[in-house]
């Protein structure tokens, strides 16, 4: 049912999506002129308005080219001048200022008192500003594009397609596409096409309150962890074959005996009981091939090494850290140096780090970082070179320019698990190379905005759904982005808190933790065992450090997911 007509001229001025419907002849005959008058403007003006366009008669519109799509509006009091072409269904609302070069694409809306400034003074302190030259490198939004009340929009400024940008904001800095952006200067909030998850409105505790619950909960948890140590311990270890499963009907596994020692050296303060400590090294040390300093898994055959040094295969690319770690914590060390990637050279290096998998499989291009970060830190604790001259400087160099500074991270969200690759990768890769070197992190404060965005996500964080790996893989860049940064703080230190009642709860009396559930249902899963318990040991550890609790455990991190880094800073150079 079409609206009835109005006989208010002013209703269209300041409400022009009503114009279509609603104008009266009359109106309609006032618009048409009020276009003529445009189109037919004085000096070498290009005006070009599509099917349906309205220009409000109160609209200040002064420009050396208007070019505006299908149905697409001018309101009450806009302010337009300068080079302006528009879309379709374009609507610039009651109080805008659209000046300089600004390209809009289609259905972009532009809230009431915003203003886009697609030019700037010069500030040369020779001449007084109204002499500066004016310049100017334009502003570009794409399609499907909501921009707030009172936002500014600064030159040279690209706003991606299907982004919104929240009332108030500054925007100095180009946003991708399907950016939730807020903020002075405007920040990314949020990827558009991810569900929002509503925060809980239960009362939060007194702070001393929750603080006394968390101490008397993480108390008991490492006094019943220390007892019962041995048993789980026990059930992991094969006496026929002298190896280590990670749970009862496992196979026997490289890495099963690592996380062993970890466990033990972190409840015990001693390598794993089953047998002398120099019995554990030896068998550790004597898995690496001494001509490419790799370790296979049992059975397997020796991994052919990768462009870059090291193979594709997860478990002996693992085995650089699982293996190393743990003779380290048994006061040892590899006995060859990895070879493969000693003798990795700049080029062939950052040849594979552009051929990684960073758009849709960040986790496993992250991993792969982590494995030649941790060989090259092996390489320098060994005495020898980490690689060949200038690839450890090369691989620093890469991460740095090919950071995304919006996100923080290496890699791209994925329709099917929104941030997950990303984030996730994003843990592998800085444990490896900043976190290990000592380095500081790009961009921290981006990276917890991230990472406080991904772990809202209910795919991977509602009841029953969390595991191990995930839970890892937020707790640490926080508690490393902390070390740089108070930003979100607050928020930082909540989630952790919350995650920790809920981690102490997945203990099983003398089984240990399961690693939780995965989308594929492979792994670990639910079954309590040795994996899932290292895990979260270090887990329950960052949680309880990051609200400043991490002392009354008792225990500190040493291996994988040690808190300090393994070499200084100085070594990469």
């Amino acid at each position: 049912m079409n609206q009835p007509e109005s006989d208010d001229d002013g209703l269209f001025d300041h409400c022009p999506w009503r114009y279509a419907e609603q104008a009266t002849e009359g109106q309609r005959a006032a618009q048409e002129q009020r276009q003529k008058r445009l189109l037919g403007g004085a000096g070498p003006v290009s005006v070009r308005l599509g099917e349906g366009c309205f220009v409000a008669e109160t609209a200040a519109v002064y420009p050396d080219v208007l070019h505006l799509g299908d149905r697409s509006y001018i309101a009450a009091h806009a302010y337009v001048t300068g080079e302006i072409r528009t879309g379709a269904d374009c609507t610039l609302n009651p109080f805008t200022v659209v000046r300089g070069t600004v390209t809009l694409g289609d259905g972009v809306r532009i809230g009431a008192h915003s203003s886009l400034l697609a030019f700037n003074h010069g500030t040369a302190p020779e001449l007084p500003v109204h002499r500066q030259p004016v310049t100017t490198r334009g502003i570009t939004v794409g399609d499907d594009v909501w921009i707030g009340s009172h936002v500014v929009v600064v030159d040279g400024v690209t706003i991606g397609d299907h982004c919104v940008i929240g009332a108030g904001a500054v925007v100095t800095k180009n946003l991708p596409a399907w950016t939730v952006a807020a903020g002075n200067p405007a920040r990314r909030i949020r990827d558009r096409r991810e569900a929002r998850v509503p925060a809980p409105r239960a009362r939060a505790p007194h702070p001393a309150q929750e603080r006394s619950v968390l101490v008397g909960e993480l108390s008991a948890f490492v006094t019943a962890a220390r007892a019962q140590a041995a048993d789980l311990l026990d059930r992991s270890w094969q006496p026929g074959t002298g190896r280590y499963v990670d749970r009862p009907g496992a196979e026997p596994t490289v890495r099963a005996h690592c996380d062993a020692v970890e466990i033990a050296e972190l409840l015990l303060g001693e390598a794993p009981p089953h047998l002398p400590a120099a019995e554990h090294t030896a068998r550790l040390r004597a898995l690496q091939d001494p001509v490419t300093g790799l370790v296979h898994e049992y059975g397997a055959a020796p991994p052919v090494p990768g462009p870059a040094g090291l193979p594709e295969d997860g478990a002996s690319a693992y085995h650089v850290l699982c293996v190393g770690y743990a003779l380290d914590l048994l006061g040892s060390s590899f006995a060859h140096p990895v070879h493969t990637v000693r003798t990795t050279t700049a080029d062939r290096l950052a040849r594979q780090l552009a051929e990684l998998p960073w758009r849709d499989r960040a986790w496993h291009a992250g991993a792969w970082v982590d494995s030649w970060a941790t060989a090259a830190h092996w390489n320098l604790r060994l005495g020898t070179e980490a690689a060949a001259p200038g690839a450890l400087e090369a691989l620093f160099g890469w991460l740095h320019t090919h950071v995304d500074p919006w996100t923080a991270m290496w890699g791209s969200p994925t329709p099917e698990s929104g941030r997950l690759q990303m984030v996730n990768g994003y843990y592998r890769l800085t444990r490896g190379s900043f976190a290990q070197f000592g380095l500081p992190v790009p961009y921290a404060e981006r990276v917890i905005d991230t990472v406080l965005d991904h772990a809202r996500d209910p795919r991977h964080f509602a009841p029953g759904r969390e595991n191990a790996c995930n839970v890892l893989d937020v707790i640490h860049p926080l508690w490393l982005c902390a070390r740089q940064t108070t930003h979100r703080a607050e928020e930082a230190r909540s989630w952790a808190a919350t995650r920790l009642t809920a981690t102490l709860r997945r203990w099983h009396p003398g089984r240990g933790f399961p690693f939780g559930p995965t989308p594929d249902g492979t792994g670990p899963g639910r079954e309590p065992g040795l994996q899932g318990t290292e895990m979260w040991l270090a887990i329950v550890w960052l949680l309880a450090d990051l609200v400043g609790l991490a002392d009354v455990l008792e225990y500190r991190p040493r291996g994988i997911h040690r808190p300090e880094p393994a070499l200084p800073a100085a070594r990469v150079a």
